[in-house]
């Protein structure tokens, strides 16, 4: 398959979205899968409502693509308490239905769907809709570029600078970085960092984050030059949001 210059730069810079799947449709939720995961998302599957509230308690995802009929609870419910929740207000939404009625589309959004796919559907029509939707609604996820003060952090090519500067991450330090550049001031605990970084499998202590914390500040600042991380005691990291303004 053929890509442009624009489809090679989504991809690369998509790395780092996460979409929760939640499907109960064993193959279509394998196809729909597969194909997300094809264009750089990082994918995580689930059959049943009430495991999808378990996720996204832990950890929100930057969209969710939601099954109206899922046994547990259902995807209409799982939309309406999201939507009442202040961490998950503006959440991104696509919900996934074999309802046909106007009446019933109606509803969804009214419940607070962003967007509204009715079975069957195309699914590159329905990767279209994730991506106009991460656009509107998470443009910093899929930002080629991060910037904060005299810090810029390319997706593209994987390279980070702080003024004239190049600094050189691996790749783990340099998905660290990226993630609480994206969100400045918000904290992230230990272990949402490594299941960020390092994924929910991965069997590694918590304090590999503090050696990783502790190499990425040593980089990023030289001599007298600012650190931009902070430490939140007893909570964890954040990407000060104060970092490069006067």
């Amino acid at each position: 398959m053929n890509r442009t210059s624009e489809d090679i730069a989504h991809l690369a810079s998509a790395s780092a979205v996460r979409v929760l799947l939640v499907e109960d449709e064993a193959d279509l939720a394998l196809l729909i899968s597969y194909n997300l995961e094809a264009e750089g998302y990082v994918v995580e599957s689930v059959a049943r409502g009430d495991e999808a509230e378990l996720r996204l308690a832990e950890n929100a995802p930057d969209l969710v693509i939601l099954d109206w009929m899922l046994p547990g609870v259902s995807g209409i419910e799982i939309c309406r308490r999201l939507r009442a929740r202040e961490a998950t207000r503006t959440l991104p939404i696509i919900m996934v239905t074999a309802r046909r009625e106007e009446a019933e589309r109606v509803r969804g959004l009214a419940i607070g769907a962003d967007d509204y796919v009715v079975k069957p559907f195309s699914v590159p029509e329905l990767m279209a809709r994730v991506r106009a939707l991460l656009r509107r609604s998470r443009p910093e996820r899929i930002a080629e570029r991060l910037y904060a003060g005299d810090l810029d952090l390319d997706r593209v090519t994987r390279l980070v600078r702080r003024s004239d500067r190049i600094i050189h991450l691996g790749p783990t330090d340099f998905r660290l970085l990226e993630y609480m550049l994206e969100r400045p001031g918000r904290v992230f605990s230990r272990a949402q960092l490594l299941d960020l970084v390092w994924g929910r499998s991965a069997e590694i202590d918590e304090r590999t984050v503090d050696v990783h914390i502790g190499r990425l500040r040593k980089r990023l600042s030289k001599s007298r030059e600012r650190d931009p991380i902070r430490t939140v005691r007893g909570a964890g990291y954040a990407f000060d949001e104060s970092f490069g303004r006067s």
